[in-house]
């Protein structure tokens, strides 16, 4: 999602150790611009601590038209509720339902900023911008977003620290701390995907590590930000043993994010989905990062949410990119460079467990037991994260 030619891109393209953190301030709004992002004033009182749930349920929330529920969509899995292919689910993997979380913790009182917002985005490449490229450098849904959600006459602090490759523990341990001290009103929590390309893959320690930031970002008056995400192995059209793996990984990664949203009354958008997946016109031409229509997508979910909860005041983000595709060759000189990087990389370290992984699906598959051993270790793996995580 690009903004409005007049938009600044910002980028936070360094590694998040290394680059110190890029705050934009953008003025306040003239007939010529719209680059805000804000809590709109509103009478004293605690802010409804319900998740925003559109295409999927959260855990403890029944969807509704009042929080922006697309009709007719399919849910997720998570605590409570059966999977569908929303996630990405392969035919013939039926995962059981992990217990529920205990409870959800009593609204907390926001105070609503009255002349500048502050809009914080953490997380991996999805947020950095990849694949909206504008004026040589990326862009992505987050500068889109802040453009359309101040009120007439109000400012926007934006920071992005989000980074290509980042792990849940490198937002909770690098990017948090950064996030807590730009005091925000709005933050930005979408990470997970990279978590499931590693061999070290613990579903345990990601629900902590998510669970750390979104309760400190929660604590310090922050509304949040989250989206569920489809799995690699889906997106990248991989063969049933290899891509059923990857498909257990984001199902469970997706099922601590459905949990914490419910938990701390996030704003979540829903980017599993086969509208989502199956539509190429919004992924650019690696398959795991949005184009720019997709951004511009993500974005204009982001702020529709927002305004059905009184977030967003400024003019929603167009969905039409403004500038051409990549060319053909564009796309194929980034698959031989930086695509080519990526998969030497992951051949290092994911590829060899990935094999092993599909060595063992095929057996179960060959000695008729199927699935269900190996979604029975991983649905345990994914109840006892989410007792750890939100049973305190």
């Amino acid at each position: 999602m690009t903004p409005d030619q007049t938009s600044v891109p910002v980028e936070v393209r360094a590694e998040a150790r290394a680059t110190a953190p890029v705050e934009v301030r953008m003025e306040a709004k003239t007939p010529a611009r719209v680059s805000a992002s804000v809590l709109p004033a509103r009478a004293p009182g605690p802010v409804r601590q319900t998740a925003s749930v559109q295409g999927c349920a959260a855990s403890g929330i029944v969807p509704g038209a009042a929080l922006g529920v697309v009709p007719g969509a399919v849910p997720d899995i998570v605590p409570g509720i059966a999977p569908g292919p929303a996630l990405g689910a392969v035919p013939g993997v039926v995962p059981a339902v992990p217990p529920a979380p205990a409870r959800v913790p009593p609204p907390r009182s926001r105070t609503a900023p009255t002349d500048t917002v502050r809009f914080v985005v953490l997380g991996d490449s999805l947020s950095e911008g990849v694949g909206d490229r504008v004026d040589g450098v990326w862009r992505g849904w987050a500068p889109l977003l802040a453009d359309g959600l101040a009120a007439e006459g109000q400012d926007t602090a934006f920071l992005n620290l989000a980074v290509s490759g980042a792990l849940s523990g490198d937002v909770a341990d690098r990017q948090g701390p950064r996030a807590l001290a730009f005091r925000p009103h709005l933050a930005s929590v979408v990470v997970g995907v990279n978590d499931t390309l590693r061999r070290t893959f613990d579903i345990g320690v990601l629900a902590r590590h998510l669970g750390r930031v979104c309760a400190d970002l929660d604590a310090a008056g922050a509304v949040l930000l989250t989206a569920c995400l489809p799995d690699p192995g889906r997106m990248l059209g991989l063969p049933p043993p290899l891509a059923r793996p990857l498909a257990r990984r984001q199902r469970s990664v997706n099922a601590v994010v459905h949990a914490l949203s419910a938990r701390y009354g996030a704003v979540h958008l829903h980017l599993a989905d086969d509208t989502w997946t199956e539509d190429h016109t919004l992924w650019s031409a690696d398959r795991l990062h949005p184009g720019e229509r997709g951004h511009r997508a993500v974005a204009e979910g982001f702020h529709r949410l927002l305004a059905d909860r009184g977030l967003a005041h400024g003019t929603p983000p167009a969905r039409e990119p403004a500038q051409p595709p990549p060319s053909r060759a564009e796309a194929a000189f980034w698959l031989a460079t930086a695509g080519t990087g990526w998969l030497l990389r992951r051949s290092h370290d994911l590829l060899p467990q990935l094999l092993l992984l599909a060595g063992a699906e095929l057996r179960h598959w060959a000695d008729g037991t199927g699935p269900a051993p190996l979604d029975a270790r991983a649905d345990a793996a994914l109840a006892a994260a989410l007792v750890a995580t939100m049973g305190r």
